[in-house]
């Protein structure tokens, strides 16, 4: 089969691979439809990712279509599906209190094993949900979807919160779109001009321009003085994630979306000060991805205005090196497989 592989960092090729062979029992063979490139696509192909062995097929925002099943296996072939990448082992303490996403020996497709940047890929079944009339094309945004959605879901709260999305990338926009979802009140601050005129201008979003004013001056402003009742960082930049601590408001809740590989310093006296609730949130579970196929369903998230790029497996080695310098325009880009 034909595969995109990252031999090494800057180094990414169309490489003849091995096709998968047979599943074995509770696995099925899918054929893949669409994958979604990632932040952590970009950042593998440029070596930036901190636990990653090379060469590795990249992808984890995938749909696809059932070929050929293991034993004990519930899905039809000709199936559409979508893969939830996160592959548990069942049996650690966060599989066991219903929170496969945290697993203490997680694997992520894509990450700690070959992905789905190919023309075949073997996944559990319990990993495969079927698609249930979305496209294959929408099927493969719902993973990065989820993981707005599931930091929405963990934040749980009140219908007109006052909420701020820190990042206007597309991890940022999906937090923002399920928390309006939700019915919070959502402004989104970031440093890009052009992202913050398409939050407001596509999806109808207010937005706080951090690079024309001090991110403080302008929750201040925003909010009469008295911080946000919820705060989403989505940015993965860790002056941003210390700075975010100062914009909740007393009571409020501040949910990390994104991770860095710094120590995070606070001020404690603030943070008691404000009894304010510290989250993480970390991938997405089943219920996430369910929700997320139902509002695309349901004409909720704007996915044509989402997608801004689009490529081919072949050109993948190309178009990816250039969208990772190149961002101008760039929301989510789409490699078309199937």
């Amino acid at each position: 089969m034909k595969a995109v592989v990252c031999r090494s960092p800057g180094e990414l090729v169309l490489e003849d691979r091995p096709a998968p062979g047979a599943p074995p029992a509770g696995w099925a063979l899918v054929a893949v439809s669409h994958v979604g490139i990632c932040g952590t696509d970009y950042h593998i192909f440029e070596g930036k990712h901190p636990f990653l062995a090379y060469p590795r097929i990249m992808g984890h925002e995938v749909s696809g279509t059932v070929v050929e099943t293991g034993e004990d296996v519930d899905l039809a072939v000709g199936e559409p599906v979508i893969i939830n990448p996160y592959l548990a082992c069942g049996k650690c303490i966060a599989c066991r209190h219903g929170k496969p996403n945290c697993c203490v020996r997680i694997e992520v497709l894509g990450v700690h094993r070959d992905g789905a940047m190919a023309e075949q890929i073997l996944v559990p079944a319990q990993n495969l949900y079927p698609a249930n009339g979305l496209s294959l094309a929408d099927a493969a945004a719902v993973e990065f979807l989820a993981i707005g959605a599931h930091a929405v879901r963990r934040a749980r709260a009140e219908p007109g919160a006052r909420t701020l999305v820190i990042g206007a990338g597309p991890i940022g926009l999906g937090a923002a779109l399920f928390a309006r979802i939700a019915g919070l009140d959502v402004s989104l601050l970031d440093m890009s001009t052009e992202r913050l005129d398409f939050a407001k201008g596509e999806l109808g979003f207010a937005t706080l321009d951090g690079s024309q004013k001090a991110a403080a001056e302008l929750v201040r402003k925003a909010t009469g003085g008295e911080g946000f009742d919820v705060v989403f960082d989505a940015t993965g930049n860790t002056a941003s994630v210390q700075s975010a601590f100062a914009h909740v408001a007393h009571g409020g809740t501040l949910v990390l979306v994104s991770v860095v590989k710094d120590d995070i310093v606070f001020s404690d006296p603030e943070f008691h000060k404000r009894e304010m609730t510290l989250i993480g949130s970390r991938n997405a579970l089943k219920v996430d991805f369910d929700h997320v196929a139902a509002s695309i369903r349901n004409g909720a998230v704007p996915l044509a205005k989402l997608v801004t790029h689009r490529t081919t497996l072949a050109g993948t080695p190309d178009d990816l090196a250039r969208w990772a310098h190149e961002k101008s325009g760039l929301i989510k880009a789409v490699i078309e497989v199937g």
